[in-house]
Formats: C-alpha cells, sequence, structure tokens
C-alpha cells in the first residue's frame, strides 16, 4: 500500500497523518503551526495491541448471571470474549429492563471526559442523544475543571464561564496597555498546548514574548516558579498552596487604607461593597484583613503583599486567575475574590487590563485573539429536538461515589437541596472516572454497588478494567468527522487515516445497533449513515455561517481538503465586559443587579455555612497552615501533566519519554528531598490516610519547599500490598480527598491535600497497566 497523508483534528492541535501499510509513520503539523505541540507523536501508538480493546468482552461472574446482585467481582475477575450480537444483546437487555424497572432515575450516564475533537463522533454527544431518546437518564453538570468557578461566576458576572473565558486579552494587548501582570496559579506553557476542539495553530510562546519584550511587570504567585514560562524572567512568589485568597484580601485592604480603590467604579458598576467592607477591615468580625494576616496565612511577605496592592493600582494592570485555584475547598472564594479585588482596582472591562478568568487554561483561553467565531458549528446530540428529549435529573460532575454509595441520600447544591438516586446501571463512553475522580480507593469500592457497567472504550483505562460489559470503539484515527469549535477559527476535515483496530466499532454503530434491539432505531439514526450525519453537520455549519457573513466552501470540497482558517471573514470583538463598561445601562450583567455583585443576595439567602454572601477566607482543614502536618507535612499539587491530555495517549511516547523507572514524574524541592534522603531517580512512594502510591522522584528548584508536584494522567494500577493496597504507576488521585469544595458548587477538591514521602526500598511491583486484563474461557 502506498503511503497516503490524511488530515485530522486533536485537542492538542490539527496534523496532517502519514500512514503506510496501515500504521503510522509520521505525525506532520501544519505550516501555520510555528509551536507544534509534541503530543501528536503520541498518535503513532495508535495500534498498540497491549492496550487496545481487541473485541467485545464480559466479566466471567456477570456472563454467568446477568441477573444476579452485583459480586464484588469488577476489577479483579478475568473477561470473557463474546461477539458482537451476544455483547449487544447484554447491554440491550440490561438497559431495558432497568428503564421498565427503575425509570430514567436508574441510568447514570454523566460520562465525563474529553472523548475526540470530531463533532460527530463525539462519544458523550452518542451516547447521551442514545439515551435520551431510549427512556432518560441522571445525568452530571459542571466540570472536573472548573465546577467552583462555573458556579460562582453565573452569580458574580451573570455569564457561563466558557465564554468569558475565552474573552481575554492577548499578551500583545496586555503589553499595550498595562505596566503590571499578576498570575494567580501562573499560566503555564504546558496547559496551552490544548485547545477544546482542535487548534490550527499555536502561539503562545510567541505572544509572551511581546509581553516580555515590552518591559511589563509579571509576577507569578504559584508554588511552582514554572507556572509561567521562563522567557518572561517573571518575579515568583511562592505561596503557600490554598493561600490565594488570603493574599488578595491583604491586597484589597491595602488599597482601602492608602485610598486606592476606585470608588466611582464601585458605585457606577458593582453591587454590594458596603456590605463587603466591614468584613475587609475586620469591623464584622473582629479580624481585619491587613497584609501581616494575609502573611501568617500565605507564607508571602507583608512588604510584597502592599507592593502587589501598589502596583497594580498605580498605573492599568491585569490580574490572571488559573483553573487551579478553585479546585480546593472553597475553591469558589479565589475566583469572587479576584473579581472583587479588579472591582476595586477599576479595571475590569478595559482593553488589555482588568481580569483574565481561566487565563492560559487552555490556547485560546488568552491566546486566540479576538477572532471568534460568530455562527454556530453544528454537532451531533443538539439534533435531538424538545418533542424527543427526556427531561433527566443530574449530580454535580464530581459527586459520583457520594450517589453510588448514598442513594436516597440528600446534599445541598446552588441553592438547592437534592437527593441521590438509586443506580442500577452506569454507561460510560469518552472519558475516564478513575483518572478524573478523588480518592479512587473509595470509588473502586462504591463501583461495585450498581448491577450493571458498560463501557465504550478503545483502550484498557481502569475504567474499562473495572466494567462488565467493555465495547470496543474505533480511536478518532479510524472514522470519519470534522473538527471545529466555536473558541477556534479553523475547521478540519477528518477522514479515516487507519482501519478499525481489530472488531472495534464506532460509537454511532453501536447505539444504531442498540437502538434497534430497543425500537428507536429510526429516531436515532434520523435514516443518515456516518457521512451522511458529517455532511449533514458541515451544511448546517455553512449555512448558519453565510447568515453570519462567512463563507464556507462547499462540502465537497472541504472533505477533499485539509484545514483551512476563515478569520479573515471574522470581526474583532467587543467582549462582554468591555460592552458592560462602555455602557452598563445598554449592555447589563444577567445578574439580579445587572452589575458585578461584589455581595450576592441570592447566595446570602442560601444560608450556607460554607460560602457566604461575598468573597471570605475559610479555613482549610487539609494545608500546610493545620494541625495535620504532623503527620502529613507536604502539600501534594497534582496538575495537568507537560507530555499528555489528561490521560489520553498514556500509553504513547510522548508520555512514556518522561516517565522514570517506568512511573510517573513527581518533583520535589531539594531541601525536602535531602531531609529524606531521596534522590532524583529514585522511585518513592507518597501516602496518607486515603491511599498511597509510587512515583520517580525529579528534584527541582522550581518546587516551593514543603510542597509535592504529580500530575495527574497516570493510566490507575492499583495492587495489592503489604496487606492494603498501593498505586504503582503515580496516579495521585489515590491520595487526593473526595470532598465538594463547598454546598454551592460541590467541585472537586484535589488541590486540598497532603501527603508524606518515603523512599520505596526493595523491587517496585511490575506495572499491569499497559497490557491486557487477564482473559478466560466461557465455563
Amino acid at each position: 500500500m502506498s503511503r497516503r497523508f490524511t488530515p485530522t483534528s486533536t485537542h492538542w492541535g490539527n496534523f496532517r497523518i502519514e500512514v503506510d501499510d496501515d500504521r503510522v509513520v509520521a505525525v506532520l503539523p501544519y505550516q501555520t503551526d510555528s509551536e507544534p505541540c509534541a503530543i501528536g507523536e503520541s498518535l503513532k501508538n495508535n495500534s498498540d495491541r497491549d492496550v487496545r480493546v481487541v473485541q467485545p468482552m464480559v466479566r466471567a461472574g456477570y456472563l454467568e448471571n446477568p441477573c444476579a446482585e452485583p459480586d464484588g467481582g469488577r476489577g479483579g475477575q478475568p473477561f470473557v470474549p463474546v461477539s458482537w450480537p451476544e455483547a449487544l444483546d447484554l447491554t440491550a437487555d440490561a438497559l431495558r429492563d432497568t428503564w421498565q424497572t427503575r425509570g430514567p432515575d436508574g441510568i447514570f450516564a454523566g460520562s465525563y471526559g474529553w472523548a475526540s475533537a470530531g463533532r460527530f463522533h463525539h462519544a458523550q454527544s452518542q451516547l447521551h442523544r442514545f439515551l435520551n431518546l431510549g427512556g432518560g437518564y441522571v445525568a452530571s453538570v459542571n466540570s472536573y475543571s472548573a465546577a467552583a468557578a462555573e458556579v460562582i461566576i453565573k452569580h458574580v458576572l451573570g455569564s457561563p464561564l466558557l465564554p468569558l473565558t475565552r474573552e481575554s486579552p492577548s499578551p500583545t494587548e496586555i503589553a499595550q496597555v498595562s505596566k503590571t501582570v499578576i498570575l494567580f496559579g501562573g499560566a503555564a506553557l504546558k496547559n496551552a498546548q490544548v485547545n477544546a476542539g482542535g487548534l490550527g495553530a499555536h502561539s503562545a510562546t510567541k505572544q509572551w514574548q511581546a509581553l516580555r519584550d515590552a518591559g511589563i511587570r509579571v509576577v507569578n504567585v504559584s508554588p511552582i516558579r514554572d507556572d509561567v514560562p521562563e522567557l518572561l524572567e517573571a518575579e515568583w512568589i511562592a505561596c503557600r498552596p490554598g493561600s490565594d485568597t488570603a493574599i488578595m484580601l491583604g491586597m484589597a485592604y491595602v488599597l482601602v487604607r492608602d485610598g486606592l480603590h476606585d470608588e466611582p467604579f464601585l458605585n457606577r458598576y458593582t453591587e454590594g461593597f458596603a456590605k463587603f467592607l466591614p468584613y475587609l477591615m475586620g469591623d464584622s468580625d473582629g479580624v481585619a484583613k491587613t497584609p501581616e494576616w494575609a502573611s501568617r496565612l500565605s507564607g508571602v511577605s507583608a512588604d510584597k503583599i502592599e507592593d502587589l496592592a501598589h502596583s497594580a493600582a498605580r498605573d492599568p494592570s491585569f490580574l490572571g486567575i488559573s483553573w487551579s485555584l478553585q479546585r480546593q475547598r472553597h475553591g469558589e472564594q479565589s475566583w469572587w475574590m479576584i473579581t472583587t479585588l479588579g472591582a476595586m482596582l477599576g479595571y475590569i472591562g478595559l482593553p488589555g487590563a482588568g481580569v483574565g478568568y481561566g487565563y492560559g487554561c487552555i490556547h485560546n483561553l488568552g491566546f486566540g485573539g479576538r477572532r471568534i467565531p460568530t455562527f454556530k458549528i453544528a454537532a451531533f446530540g443538539a439534533e435531538i429536538g424538545e418533542r424527543k428529549a427526556t427531561r433527566h435529573r443530574f449530580i454535580p460532575v464530581a459527586r459520583i461515589t457520594d450517589m453510588l454509595e448514598n442513594p436516597g441520600a440528600t446534599y445541598r447544591y446552588n441553592g438547592h437541596r437534592l437527593a441521590y438516586p438509586g443506580i442500577d446501571l452506569v454507561y460510560w463512553a469518552g472519558g475516564n472516572p478513575f483518572h478524573h475522580h478523588q480518592d479512587l480507593n473509595r470509588l473502586i469500592r462504591a463501583w461495585q454497588k450498581p448491577r450493571t457497567i458498560v463501557v465504550n472504550e478503545s483502550v484498557w483505562t481502569a475504567t474499562a478494567r473495572h466494567a462488565d460489559i467493555v465495547l470496543p470503539v474505533t480511536t478518532s484515527l479510524e472514522r470519519n468527522d470534522l473538527g471545529g469549535s466555536a473558541y477556534d477559527h479553523h475547521l478540519t476535515p477528518m477522514p479515516a487515516a487507519l482501519a478499525p483496530f481489530g472488531d472495534a466499532r464506532n460509537d454511532f454503530d453501536i447505539f444504531s445497533e442498540l437502538a434497534q434491539r430497543l425500537g428507536f432505531h429510526g429516531d436515532f439514526t434520523e435514516g443518515r449513515n456516518e457521512i451522511e450525519w458529517i455532511q449533514h453537520l458541515y451544511e448546517a455549519t455553512r449555512n448558519d455561517a453565510a447568515n453570519h457573513g462567512v463563507a464556507l466552501p462547499p462540502f465537497e470540497a472541504f472533505w477533499q481538503g485539509d484545514q483551512f482558517a476563515f478569520d479573515d471573514q471574522l470581526p474583532d470583538a467587543e467582549f462582554l465586559l468591555e460592552q458592560f463598561r462602555r455602557d452598563p445601562t445598554r449592555y447589563p450583567l444577567n445578574t439580579p443587579s445587572g452589575k458585578i455583585e461584589v455581595y450576592s443576595e441570592t447566595i446570602a439567602s442560601f444560608d450556607y455555612a460554607d460560602c457566604a454572601g461575598h468573597a471570605k477566607w475559610f479555613d482549610h482543614d487539609e494545608w500546610l497552615g493545620g494541625r495535620q502536618t504532623k503527620h502529613f507535612p507536604l502539600h501534594l499539587v497534582s496538575n495537568q501533566p507537560r507530555h499528555r491530555l489528561h490521560s489520553q495517549l498514556d500509553h504513547g511516547i510522548a508520555s512514556q519519554s518522561h516517565k522514570i523507572k517506568g512511573r510517573e514524574a513527581a518533583r520535589m524541592n531539594p531541601g525536602d528531598a535531602s531531609a529524606r534522603g531521596l534522590q532524583t531517580g529514585d522511585v518513592i512512594r507518597l501516602y496518607n490516610d486515603r491511599g498511597s502510591c509510587l512515583a520517580g522522584l525529579h528534584i527541582s528548584e522550581a518546587i516551593m519547599a514543603g510542597v509535592i508536584e504529580l500530575p495527574t494522567g497516570a493510566w490507575f494500577d492499583p495492587q495489592d500490598w503489604e496487606g492494603g493496597v498501593l498505586e504503582v504507576h503515580g496516579n495521585p488521585n489515590a491520595l487526593t480527598p473526595d470532598i465538594g469544595t463547598s454546598s454551592l458548587a460541590q467541585g472537586c477538591s484535589a488541590h486540598t491535600c497532603l501527603v508524606e514521602v518515603e523512599k520505596f526500598t526493595g523491587e517496585a511491583p511490575t506495572l499491569q497497566v499497559f497490557q491486557p486484563p487477564k482473559s478466560c474461557r466461557r465455563q
């Protein structure tokens, strides 16, 4: 077979895939991408037989008696290979029985995860459309990435989070206006490698250079020095993890004390500052939020906090805040407080200044510019009309274990008192909860409770290994699709580059077959096959683009071409907060007051002990300022990895080449390592009361004392060890707490985590996660 080149789109960039003899031999970036992402190299490992699910598999105990009560065998029993008809019959029977006996409340299908970049073969959209048409399901709301921010920002600024985060000034714009940039939680280049739904051109490094060349003061407030690019030569303020809200409160105190807060801005554009002020100055609780107070909590000197406040107020300034700061207990507070601080400075809505929410957390949140698509890019799943869709219950995305453990228990969420449903069947497609979720040892136990778990998966993730029925699905290189995103100005054809691996099928084909068995095949497919759906979605996109003055090529030309850009047909957007600043009467915010809610009567009315009516400091139970440091003196930062997206392609060359002795690499300060007799290259054990895991050690001056960094995404590999369980690969969620941020958002609190570390002596257990699970013949 001659070599051929096929365009594709991924969350870490658009590429041309060179294939020879049905094997990926090269992953080629487009010339327009001057800073291509190395994660793409892992696509060469697409057809790794050791990790791919080759055919339908059913857990032996489940196959013996599918109607039985759970037997506790998930994750331990071998799998039995079965035919597609049998696997689909088993799945359809389980779904039918659950709908008939429990209704939609018996099926959980939040199925959270990034999945692929395609608009048609988006696994969650496929699954949700299928279950909506079949009888309904329990969904999930918000994200692991930013749940606390999603909820609090809707109250404070009245905007959904993602459109707001997309509307951030570029470094070039900031350099033209601001004199000081303070990045709370940094803005790491590793995060700018990715962009949800695809990316036509990476340019973050080049854009940061423009800021450096302008001589702007850049400050990185983070326990990790390289949370900002080295080229910026940023000033590093190493703060205690979880203390950012205290630092912001200390800065706000200085602004009021020294008469630097912008009272005209506060009067015109905000609501409730007068109710926040007594708390800030200590009149309401007897504790003034002085720089000295903030210093005791954060470890940052009072003089430095005063300096930051004066620098930010002296001239226009830009404050950035990362998603990571709200993935902790009371994570809502840092995002509310930076909004309050930005309002006090008076620069919110000023082009090139103000606040950048989630700045740099993915590429086009900060580096996407103002050419934002003005038209809707069609996606599968949106095709279901209100007439066909079934209303369903939901849980906050990070409360899965609570739901499985406590059916019927009540909980609070965003002003509501809700009850957890009793789940008989879990269906997951396009994600990996044994990556995203916290306290995975607890999840393993709760995961045994449903009667049936079905997973559509291309590789043997821990989620697949803990399923009853595993249906092998194609990867994005093995099916046809189209790539595009509301946050990028490129569209990409995605014709299949490879044949399906083994007996893998597309999610669409799987759900079509299940719908046939369950009696709604026509509603699910609407009479279209894969390529007809892709053309349908493209034409819907093309028609809406035309209505907004953007001309896209006919489908035939699109499908036979490469990625193309349409930014030359887009206007420069005026951002929501810029419109609000220009004319708050004509462009009010979608809040009760129409203004920035420094104080929220709505949140105050909820009467939550862990989230008040204004931004506030709450003491943490588990952090370096608490009593638990006696036993667990290191704060674990489980941030995003550099060499993959979450857990995707952990088996690939880009990820594997940066492991240490096969384990995920942890970074630690030299002083902390020396105190424990550790050296770079050692295998270490991280542990606390929730669990333990192994990792390879890299000693680095970029990590502040008292902190250890272990990125997320190593495929979960728990093994029996000394009477307990040891995760042997380096997955930090064996250690992190599974507790909500607060009663308001119930987001994940992964960054509220203390551990201790020791050298692992003896022979480290052999990794099992990159080999197929045990299988057996039918008994």
